[in-house]
């Protein structure tokens, strides 16, 4: 017998558990089980079919989240496409560049972006129709597992974004790793706020709890008091977020009166998680800890045990199942404990590739294993820790600064609501370190140096606080260190000219 690796499992799970909930609407309250998902996949193929959508196509999506995503993506493996969401938070020429890159043949535009479809130089087509009678497919078929599922575009921080491609074996071996490694089970309920777009909302609980059987409930944009219902009202298990996120969610008002009695576990990725945030839900006696991954590889990558997390405040735990990590330095030596080097990954849910962009994905894959450009560290008892990106690293005077290291160390004051630690170009040191702070409460910068420099190395403490009302975002909610870096790039050499 064929393993589905291609995405067919649905075929499999609509077999096993056809009257259990697979997806809810978070808006509207409208349920699918597994049953009635599949049959909403094949009315997709169809539309495809008769769209002339083949073998290799690309099909293109821009959506809020919705339960459509996973119609679509489905329905693109049932007729040999490659689905491509779209970030819907770009501007039109950056849509535009994706779409030309990828050759779409089609785009699939939610009503809630009708007026941007029109600016796209591509066949546009409404997502929502009345559903069709399958009648070209009886059921998903097994195809090849290293075909081409899905291109999912990088957030482009260092330039054009990149199209990286997801096999089939991609994205169910990261569901199948997720599964067995985090203990996940048909009894489990995720709210799925991350973008869909995004591999975090795409594919690092949504997917592996559909293949699971457990329940996705959608949730179309992210409102702090919305999550708290939702997280509620449907009995929510396993919750994964980013950062900000956590950050308006504890600071929310209702936050403290909140007990999320279902919720077993809160998980956070996309950055590393300020202490604080650990400290609000141990108060609550809640369950919290970090992952880590990127969308060319699962993105899921660790596992830590929840009841350990809090003692191991910071770490991402240990490696998966079926997935291999290794920190190496410059010298390409793989490093001792709590030696920091660059982040390799290697295991089937590893991509392909990048979408014809041979020379880029020649720069991180190595020996079969992937260079993240992450910076990270292992301690003796073989826990992983995320240090920060390897183009964030901050050389001063000679010595290394790891910006996570003195963000976590400013994100404890109690002023501090929000920190972004950068390198700036500087004429004595070559750089020197920026933090760009919003505050809770009041506080001054000679307050927070006075704070940091009881805690952290001379070199390591800001030479300037920049005090902002919010620190900008990228479009997946991660803070935005490119645009900091350019916006404050002539600080130090303004300074020094004036002084």
């Amino acid at each position: 017998m064929e393993v589905a690796f291609d995405g067919s499992w649905l075929v499999k799970r609509s077999q096993l558990s056809p009257t259990k909930i697979a997806i809810i609407d978070g808006e509207t309250g409208e349920h699918w089980n597994y049953k009635e998902l599949y049959n909403r996949t094949l009315n997709m193929a169809d539309r495809l079919y008769q769209l002339g959508i083949g073998q290799g196509d690309r099909v293109a999506m821009l959506s809020p989240n919705d339960p459509s995503y996973f119609e679509l993506l489905f329905a693109c493996q049932a007729v040999g496409a490659i689905f491509v969401p779209l970030n819907w938070r770009l501007s039109e020429e950056e849509l535009i560049f994706i779409l030309q890159d990828c050759q779409a043949k089609c785009v699939f535009i939610h009503q809630d972006f009708s007026d941007m479809g029109k600016g796209l130089p591509f066949e546009t087509i409404p997502l929502k129709t009345k559903p069709v009678h399958a009648s070209r497919s009886a059921e998903l078929p097994l195809g090849d597992s290293c075909k081409h599922a899905a291109i999912i575009y990088t957030g482009g921080t260092t330039g054009k974004p990149k199209g990286v491609i997801l096999s089939h074996r991609n994205i169910a071996s990261n569901a199948i790793n997720t599964i067995i490694s985090w203990g996940l089970s048909e009894r489990d309920v995720t709210l799925t706020c991350l973008p869909m777009f995004h591999t975090g909302g795409l594919n690092a609980l949504s997917t592996p709890l559909l293949m699971a059987g457990g329940t996705v409930v959608i949730m179309k944009d992210f409102q702090t008091d919305k999550v708290m219902d939702l997280l509620t009202l449907y009995h929510c298990t396993v919750v994964l977020m980013v950062p900000t996120m956590y950050h308006m969610l504890i600071e929310h008002p209702a936050f403290a009166e909140e007990s999320f009695p279902s919720m077993k576990t809160f998980l956070s990725g996309g950055a590393p998680c300020p202490l604080e945030i650990y400290e609000a839900f141990f108060r609550k006696g809640k369950l919290f800890k970090e992952g880590y991954g990127l969308t060319e590889a699962g993105p899921n990558n660790f596992y830590i045990d929840p009841t350990e997390a809090y003692g191991k405040k910071g770490s991402v735990g240990k490696p998966m199942m079926f997935n291999e990590v290794k920190i190496v330095k410059e010298n390409n030596k793989v490093a001792e404990a709590n030696e920091v080097g660059e982040i390799f990954l290697k295991g089937p849910h590893v991509f392909t590739g990048y979408w014809s962009n041979k020379a880029e994905t020649d720069k991180v894959k190595c020996d079969g294993w992937l260079r993240t450009g992450d910076l990270g560290k292992k301690d003796e008892d073989g826990y992983f820790y995320i240090v920060g990106r390897a183009k964030d690293l901050i050389i001063s005077g000679g010595e290394n600064v790891y910006p996570t290291e003195v963000e976590q160390t400013v994100s404890q004051h109690i002023a501090v609501k929000e920190v972004s630690v950068v390198g700036i170009p500087h004429p004595k040191w070559g750089e020197a370190v920026l933090a760009v702070v919003s505050l809770k409460r009041p506080a001054s910068e000679k307050e927070l140096t006075t704070y940091c420099s009881q805690r952290l190395g001379k070199y390591k403490v800001p030479k300037r606080f920049i005090f902002v009302k919010e620190i900008p975002k990228t479009a997946v909610g991660k803070i935005d260190k490119k645009l900091l870096m350019e916006r404050y790039r002539e600080i130090f050499t303004y300074e020094s000219e004036h002084l």
